[in-house]
This record gives structure tokens, sequence and C-alpha cells, in this order.
């Protein structure tokens, strides 16, 4: 049985696609952006306020539950869904992510030894275990253990990770017991076209229901990820859905969009809102600024967020410097509202075969910069 089945409805000119996936848990309509709740949490907002969102699925990361709570117990709760309250589609990482991000760990052919775990013991990782986990886990879906490459490397290592991540691919496909999960391969070979091209021509023949573009928006810059995305994507299969990780800024977002991915995934809108910095259509305010202490405007003239229809500038100004726990969750009210409408509109244009005018008329307002009131220069 797949657990999972996505349609395709249009796809615009520019290559922009518009679809939707059914999970166990609901429909998701595509492109979508997917918040990143890390601990079974969403900082600041609860799930009550998510569903006010609009938002449809989230994300929550396989390596630190296990560390907290631990996978056991969150099965003792009923799953996932049960545990952290939230009936919607989830999404959980393998763990290959902390392979490329955190120090002090120790790669070989079976797996990952992680120096850093609470309490002092180093934590072993493999396919096997990544597979288990993610199953009590219970989330609909779930990813393949991967090796994440930095940027700049080889191609001579880029070859060596992409072999061991697709071996990989195959144990976690042969590992993968719960039914009710979709598990998608993760496309890696960092920049160069030749190993993406071999990577993602294995993974169609380990035949998966979805399939990643891992080991981008690892620090090549927007321009280096066009140029890949570029060739990536018209290698993957048209009729499932393609998952581009951990992405990113609203320009990203949108060149990814075009570029015919469908789903895509970030912490920055809440981990950005709890500095004080906001996403407008009139580019980035940082509201801990000064020149707002006094500003009665709302963050966003054109915005219908909770946060722009009841409070100032000068209010969230007071909160961030008054260190109220409010402020982080109005601004991520702000923030996450701001990305779930620019993919909502995106998906409108896309049905309206227009997505390439929108993306340009938003970039052209959202880089002019705004001034303290709110009006265009």
């Amino acid at each position: 049985m797949n657990p999972l089945k996505f349609s395709l409805d249009n796809t615009d000119p520019s290559g922009a696609r518009r679809g939707r996936f059914t999970t166990p848990h609901g429909v998701v309509e595509t492109p979508i952006f997917m918040p990143v709740g890390t601990a079974a949490a969403m900082k600041a907002v609860t799930p009550a306020q998510m569903k006010e969102l609009g938002c449809q699925i989230l994300l929550s990361n396989a390596y630190h539950l296990e560390h907290q709570p631990g996978s056991d117990l969150i099965t003792r709760f009923g799953g996932l869904h049960q545990f952290m309250g939230w009936d919607g589609p989830i999404l959980t990482d393998s763990g290959g992510y902390q392979v490329f991000s955190l120090p002090v760990k120790q790669l070989d052919e079976e797996g990952v030894t992680f120096s850093y775990q609470k309490g002092g013991t180093p934590f072993r990782l493999t396919p096997a275990k990544s597979m288990e986990i993610q199953g009590r886990l219970g989330a609909d879906i779930i990813m393949a253990f991967d090796e994440c490459v930095e940027f700049p490397t080889t191609h001579a290592y880029a070859k060596e990770a992409l072999e061991r991540t697709l071996r990989w691919a195959r144990q976690c496909k042969t590992s993968h017991k719960n039914p009710q999960q979709a598990l998608f391969g993760i496309s890696q070979g960092a920049l160069f076209e030749d190993l993406r091209k071999d990577g993602i021509n294995a993974l169609i023949d380990i035949d998966f229901p979805g399939y990643a573009i891992g080991g981008l928006s690892v620090g090549e810059g927007l321009e280096k990820m066009k140029t890949a995305l570029d060739f990536i994507t018209p290698l993957m299969p048209g009729d499932k859905p393609r998952y581009l990780m951990g992405i990113g800024l609203p320009e990203d977002i949108l060149a990814a969009i075009e570029r015919g991915i469908d789903m895509m995934d970030c912490v920055i809108p809440t981990k950005f809102a709890r500095s004080g910095m906001l996403f407008t259509n009139m580019g980035k305010l940082r509201v801990t600024n000064g020149e707002f202490k006094k500003d009665k405007f709302p963050p966003d003239i054109n915005c219908q967020c909770y946060c722009c229809k009841n409070f100032s500038r000068g209010y969230l100004h007071h909160l961030f410097a008054a260190n109220e726990i409010l402020a982080s969750t109005l601004t991520s009210i702000h923030n996450l509202h701001f990305y779930l409408d620019l993919v909502a509109r995106a998906r409108q244009a896309i049905e309206q075969n227009r997505f390439a005018p929108f993306q340009t008329e938003f970039l052209e307002q959202y880089n002019r910069k705004a001034n303290k009131k709110g009006k265009i220069k």
C-alpha cells in the first residue's frame, strides 16, 4: 500500500507545478512551505495557532527527538501526532542533516557516531536505526538516512558520499516497516551534474513515493542553487512530489517553485522572528531598531495576520525591549503567515498560468526599501 497519493493539476509555462498529496492525516496542497517544529513544538506558537495560520504540514527532527524525550516514550503517548497535539500531516527528517551540521562525529560505512548526547554518551545512528526511530514516531512522511556534504567540496568526496547515501537508501527501503508512512529518498551529489544524474537514476530504481533534494542551501548561495536545480529537477519523476530540503528565504522559495519544486522547509521564519526580524511585502524589517519605538503602523500594512491587525511596530519594539515572551509569539505568527500566504499566492498564480509575472511583481516590491511609515520610497 502506498500511504501517499500525489496528483499534479497544472504546470505553469515557467515550470512551476500545482498539485496535492494525500496522507493518512490529511491533504496537502502544493507547492507548500513546511514550518519546522524541531522538538515536536513550534517555538512560541501553539498547534491551534498553526491551524489558524493555514499550516498544512510541519516537520520535526528525529535525531533530536530520540535524544529528548526518546521515541520509545513518544510511542507510549500514541505517537508524535498525539504527543504534540497536532492532527495534521507531519514529516520527520532522518538525522542526515546532523551529519553535516553537528561537530565531533565519526562517519563510517555503516553509519555515524555522534560524540554529543545528553548525558555525554555517544549516539550511533545507522539507516536501520533511523528507520526504527522514525517508525516509532509515526510521522506521515519519513526521510532516508543520507550524508549531506558541506560546501564547497571536491568531486571525489561528493561521489564517495553519494555512493554511501545510495547504499544507505537501499538499507532504509529494506528496513522500512510501517505501511502508514511514506519513505522519501534523498538526492545528493553537491553541485556536480553527473553525480546528481547518477544518484537520481539510482533512487528511481530503488523506487520511492517521493524524492527530496539534499545538499543545497548549505552555503552555495541563490545563484548556484538555481543552476543546480535547473539540471536536477528535470531528472526527477514528474508524477511524484519533489522536496527541496532546508530553504529558506522568500526569494529561495520562489526560485525553487519556478523550477518545479513542490515542498520546502526551513527554520528561518520563526528563528528570525525571535530576534525581531520580520518579513513583509516590502522587504525585511528589524522591529528592535530604535526607529520603530514610536511607530504606530502595523508591521506590514498589507498583511491580514493576527499580529498586523492588532499591534503596532512600536508595541513589538516594546515587547522585545521588555524581554516579553509575547514578542516571539506575535512575530512568529506574522512570519509564518507571511510564508504560508506567499506559497498560497504562488499556487493561485500557477493555476492562472501567471507565475512568472507574479514572481517578478513580488520581488520588485519585496526588494525595495520601505520607510518606517510602511510606504514605498
